[in-house]
């Protein structure tokens, strides 16, 4: 072996390909429409109507998609992406001054795991609500709710700042969408709007380093994403890829530049009943460029009961979901962050209504 430590080696299956295969047909939608003066999600005419069937079937039939004239200023995300470099151009004891641990969730950390196999990358987490309320433990007998505060770093002197003015951007873009996403279900715009308050939303710098045995590891495993919507900004190096629901193939997911990737996470399947599935991705990195990428998570309030919406349910679609508490969900997934589990961590389909998956089982074996 020698090349890379044995923690970050890949499973045999799941090691990347290296012969990439770039994604055709990945949507690249348009919003410029939201920003016309004479246009509104509330009163949408033909133009907003086109959107929200694009917005439709890009989460229908991929799960992702890309979006250009999206409205967060181009200079906003310069500034974070440059933030991104300074910061982690410093020594490694530097960075650790502001380390994430058990207690601190958010800040700096460098021994990320995605399915027990270590990431090839360090990170840097802050919420958007600081302090951010979540439950202290995922007990569901604990009713203790702690307070999360951001750590910053002293260096660069402006990062707090600039890190504080792109979330705000992001999280305009990301209400947007998800109203869109409420309209392409035939719900009411607003109709997720409340489930944000006192949201959990963190935002995520990470930096990919060059890496000496790309064959072997990943920058980020194979996973889903848990919450309701990821906003990412990736740099131009590329290694985002993405199962295609068609076919079960990895793709790349090509730089556009100054787009945004949109992906939907597992709350948006619960809340639809599976009408828009999330989707499979990882993160390939090469040996000879470091890879930049800044996503946002939108993630609901703690106290937030997770199950498919009574508006999309009824006696021929019956909810797919038992209902489960955000907070505690959010907080098992973050402790196996600091030790391997013996078991796989928390999924969405732990919650699937039993009857249902014995029904789909007996279809599948009949």
């Amino acid at each position: 072996m020698g090349e890379v430590d044995e923690a970050f080696v890949q499973a045999l299956e799941h090691r990347p390909k290296l012969s990439v295969t770039e994604a055709e047909g990945i949507p690249l939608i348009d919003l410029s429409a939201l920003s016309a003066t004479n246009t509104s999600i509330k009163n949408p005419d033909s133009t907003i109507r086109d959107l929200v069937l694009e917005i439709g079937n890009a989460c229908k039939n991929w799960g992702f998609f890309q979006v250009i004239n999206h409205g967060v200023p181009s200079d906003k995300r310069r500034s974070i992406e440059n933030m991104a470099r300074k910061f982690f151009e410093q020594p490694l004891e530097e960075k650790r001054k502001v380390r994430r641990d058990e207690k601190k969730v958010v800040g700096y950390y460098d021994t990320e795991h995605t399915k027990n196999v270590r990431d090839w990358k360090e990170v840097f987490d802050f919420v958007v609500e600081s302090p951010c309320l979540m439950p202290a433990s995922p007990d569901p007998e604990d009713k203790e709710i702690a307070e999360t505060y951001n750590q910053w770093p002293d260096y660069p002197p402006e990062f707090r700042e600039v890190c504080e003015e792109y979330a705000k951007e992001v999280e305009k873009l990301a209400y947007k969408l998800m109203e869109l996403i409420a309209l392409s279900l035939g719900l009411p715009p607003d109709s997720f709007n409340g489930f944000f308050k006192d949201q959990t939303t963190f935002v995520r710098l990470n930096h990919y380093p060059p890496c000496p045995a790309p064959h072997l590891a990943l920058g980020v495993g194979r996973h889903k994403d848990a919450g309701a919507l990821t906003v990412l900004a990736q740099d131009d190096v590329g290694g985002l890829e993405v199962k295609r629901k068609s076919d079960g193939e990895w793709v790349r997911v090509k730089p556009t530049p100054d787009a945004y990737i949109i992906n939907v996470g597992d709350i948006i399947q619960v809340w639809s009943n599976d009408a828009y599935e999330s989707v499979e991705h990882r993160v390939m990195v090469n040996s000879e460029k470091e890879r930049f990428s800044i996503p946002f998570f939108f993630f609901p309030s703690h106290y937030t009961m997770v199950k498919p919406l009574d508006e999309l349910t009824n006696e021929q679609n019956p909810a797919k979901y038992r209902a489960y508490s955000w907070g505690k969900f959010l907080t098992a997934r973050k402790g196996s962050n600091f030790k391997k589990l013996d078991v796989e961590n928390v999924q969405i389909y732990h919650f699937r209504v039993q009857e249902l998956a014995d029904k789909l089982d007996g279809a599948l074996s009949n």
